[in-house]
């Protein structure tokens, strides 16, 4: 709830002027690194679908596990929507940050690079909360959300048009 809240609200067009994509790519992994550390130690702190999935796979969680992961993830993220929606004016709200790709950009291309994001993002997950990994250095919240904001600095720079500021 808190991820969608935050990330979209910081998509929002509040202010006149170019779309800041260094600012939504911090929200998204600030807010990102911020849920990591403080409910990290309770659920691992899978916030996106895919991270679930890939420790399903991994054989990282049981299957029954992962459905409820999944579910709540998604619950989540559609009232953290309908909170913003709800306390957002209408004229700033629109389509609440709704992202289409780029003129020229096919589809099998963005799902590629939305693919490539993904692993990157994973792996990054994996390797920081490895228990055996020896000579941990810095912080897992951050290398997680610093991660996040490398792959929607990419994303949405080279694949996505922000269609809130167009």
């Amino acid at each position: 709830m808190f991820y969608v809240f935050f990330g979209l609200g910081a998509s929002l067009k509040w202010a006149s002027g170019p779309a800041n994509v260094l600012l939504i790519a911090l929200a998204f992994g600030l807010i990102l690194a911020t849920m990591v550390q403080s409910v990290g130690h309770v659920s691992g702190a899978h916030i996106n679908p895919a991270v679930t999935f890939a420790f399903l796979i991994g054989s990282q969680m049981s299957l029954f596990r992962a459905i409820f992961y999944i579910a709540a993830q998604l619950l989540g993220a559609v009232a953290g929507a309908a909170v913003l929606y709800g306390v957002t004016p209408a004229a700033i709200r629109g389509n609440l940050a709704l992202n289409t790709l780029h003129p020229g950009v096919s589809l099998g291309q963005a799902t590629t690079v939305e693919i490539f994001l993904t692993l990157q993002f994973v792996l990054c997950i994996f390797a920081t909360y490895d228990e055996r990994r020896n000579g941990r250095l810095g912080s897992v919240s951050l290398a997680i959300g610093f991660s996040l904001t490398l792959g929607h600095l990419f994303g949405v720079s080279c694949f996505l048009k922000l269609s809130i500021w167009h």
